[in-house]
């Protein structure tokens, strides 16, 4: 195993640097990975250009990425399920205690839980990490190093999903047709939605909403008023939607995605925002409108896996650029300017493959 540990650390706003590190030790419950795929978050985007994202904030030079899949060069002396040369896909969320929210299947709410690449924890933009080996999931032949390291951001997707209570026959709006929008259509398809619009501001991401199946497609003009908006929602799908997923985290968007669903319907607040909000709260509280938030994911890599493994999701379409990790700083630059959907950094400088 060679020793040469390069990683791309996060030292300050604006300042990314690729750095070689130790090769880390895994402890009794870990596994030591080659980490072959990750993929670029908007998350990881905001800590380079801003320095932190919400209330965390960086205090020290911080390893990025947490979309990630690898393969097993070592296991702690208690790892039993895992072995050497297994393909994994790595859950970045890992609870430290069990808790109440453990205790009852809701462990992304643990307030103490780790998270990769969240200050003060490393990520897994390096060539070995080691991580928790419970959430080291094994990936069938069928399924690729990128569709693993897809897992993440489809996670929540299918987190989001769940909790708005997508089911056969639901009519849903998506607000943006970025990676994580994207991901939401493809799994509210799966779950059975029968109608699905999509809005964006750039009709290029809408062009591939539309390839991934979405029944329409909303070019948003920066001029359109939210209720506007939401009466053109109401006109294309010849009604208003059950369900409206956000997942842009602006304020006009939530806005219209309130005003749009349907009385007894639901509004999932996927994307972050500003912390305060102005929201037409009583339109929503009149027509007894849910809005529902979510935080990353929980219990969802097996059926992640399992979707993948047997064709029913396709999220091989999402990946639009691939860079050496080498090359991260170019990476991060097209991530930076929006181009494509999803930039993928391959770490294994023996396999560049998908």
């Amino acid at each position: 195993m060679a020793q040469e540990n390069i990683s791309v650390v996060l030292h300050g706003q604006g300042d990314l640097r690729l750095e070689t590190r130790p090769v880390p030790e895994p402890g009794p419950e870990e596994a030591l990975l080659q980490i072959h795929s990750v993929g670029i978050c908007g998350t990881d985007v905001h800590f380079w250009q801003h320095g932190s994202v919400g209330d965390d904030v960086l205090s020290k030079p911080l390893v990025l990425g947490h979309e990630a899949s690898g393969r097993v060069v070592k296991v702690g002396s208690a790892v039993k399920h895992l072995k050497v040369g297994d393909r994994v896909a790595i859950e970045p969320g890992v609870p430290r205690e069990a808790d109440e929210f453990c205790k009852t299947g809701r462990y992304n709410l643990s307030p103490t839980i780790f998270s990769c690449a969240t200050p003060p924890e490393d990520g897994t933009l390096c060539r070995y990490y080691k991580h928790s080996a419970n959430f080291c999931y094994k990936l069938p032949d069928s399924v690729t190093f990128e569709e693993g390291a897809l897992i993440e951001p489809l996670s929540v997707g299918i987190h989001a999903c769940r909790r708005a209570g997508v089911t056969l026959g639901s009519t849903v709006l998506i607000c943006g047709a970025g990676p994580i929008g994207l991901l939401c259509l493809l799994v509210a398809k799966a779950m059975g939605a029968s109608q699905i619009l999509i809005s964006d501001l750039l009709p290029e991401r809408l062009s591939v909403a539309k390839d991934l199946g979405a029944d329409f497609q909303l070019e948003v003009k920066k001029d359109a008023g939210p209720q506007q908006l939401a009466q053109t929602v109401e006109d294309m799908m010849g009604d208003k939607p059950h369900i409206s997923i956000e997942c842009t985290g602006a304020e006009s968007c939530i806005q219209t995605a309130i005003y749009a669903t349907r009385s007894g319907g639901v509004v999932m607040m996927v994307g972050l925002g500003s912390e305060m909000t102005t929201v037409p709260l009583i339109n929503a509280a009149r027509r007894e409108v849910d809005i529902r938030g979510v935080i990353r994911f929980c219990n969802t890599w097996p059926t992640a896996i399992a979707m993948l493994a047997s064709g029913k999701l396709n999220v091989k379409p999402l990946v639009s650029h691939r860079f050496p990790l080498e090359e991260a700083i170019q990476a991060f630059d097209l991530a930076l300017q929006g181009l494509g959907v999803k930039v993928m950094l391959k770490c294994d400088q023996n396999d560049q493959k998908p």
